[in-house]
């Protein structure tokens, strides 16, 4: 990893979470170019770059072009904020304003590699595999066990699914960490939130529909984390 990605990627976050009160977000939405407040933002950036790079001017040019680029695409963040949704826009943001980097670290450093020359080992794509299935596959195969104790009508509301899906990545690591403790504390968590508004409900058959589902899940993520310590080990064999 370089030193010079992770110090302008600390003044960034910084600059754009630390030192950015909302206020002057706000401000940059309303006023676009003519708020003081953009122009103070790429002030505490440059602050910033100037402190973590220990006012070291041989990266003058990298420290001109990310200051540009962040006053372009802030600029640009502000005009679009009226017709494009705001999360798209965040992470769009945020996402060039890191592009941008590493295009700088890269002409410093010639050599550095963000992808390791072994990206596309077997135990990546292992890894890449049960990550489909702790996901988006476990989710339509609960969906579907699931059919049978459905009751009401179906939720549009897609919460419960992206619950699922971390609880059972949350399972996966735990095991991998072999810090099994933190399943039981996790299931007791769940139980806390959502088991102690159903017995409220008094709805027997809710309360045996989500209960099924959470068994469900887990099990799911605890056999799934298992099989891959067991696959992962045995290519290390090869």
């Amino acid at each position: 990893m370089s030193g010079l990605l992770i110090k302008l990627i600390s003044a960034h976050l910084a600059g754009d979470f630390l030192f950015q009160p909302a206020k002057w977000v706000e401000d940059r939405q309303a006023h676009k170019i003519k708020s003081p407040y953009l122009y103070a933002h790429i002030g505490v950036h440059a602050l910033l770059l100037l402190i973590v790079l220990q006012f070291d001017f041989r990266y003058a040019l990298g420290m001109l072009v990310i200051m540009l680029s962040h006053f372009l695409l802030d600029l640009a963040k502000a005009y679009a904020g009226e017709k494009i949704n705001g999360r798209i826009l965040f992470f769009a943001d945020q996402l060039l304003h890191v592009s941008v980097i590493l295009g700088v670290v890269k002409y410093y450093e010639p050599s550095f590699k963000l992808i390791p020359d072994n990206w596309h080992s077997d135990r990546i794509w292992l890894f890449l595999a049960f990550l489909l299935l702790l996901t988006v596959v476990s989710s339509t195969i609960i969906k579907l066990l699931l059919v049978p104790f459905k009751t009401g009508e179906p939720s549009t509301n897609q919460a419960g699914k992206y619950i699922g899906m971390l609880e059972r990545l949350f399972v996966f690591f735990f095991i991998l960490a072999n810090y099994w403790e933190g399943i039981g504390f996790l299931l007791a968590a769940k139980s806390v939130f959502r088991f102690g508004d159903l017995t409220k409900a008094k709805d027997r058959e809710l309360t045996e529909y989500m209960l099924i589902g959470t068994l469900l899940s887990f099990g799911i993520a605890m056999g799934l984390a298992v099989g891959y310590l067991y696959l992962a080990e045995l290519f290390n064999g090869f």
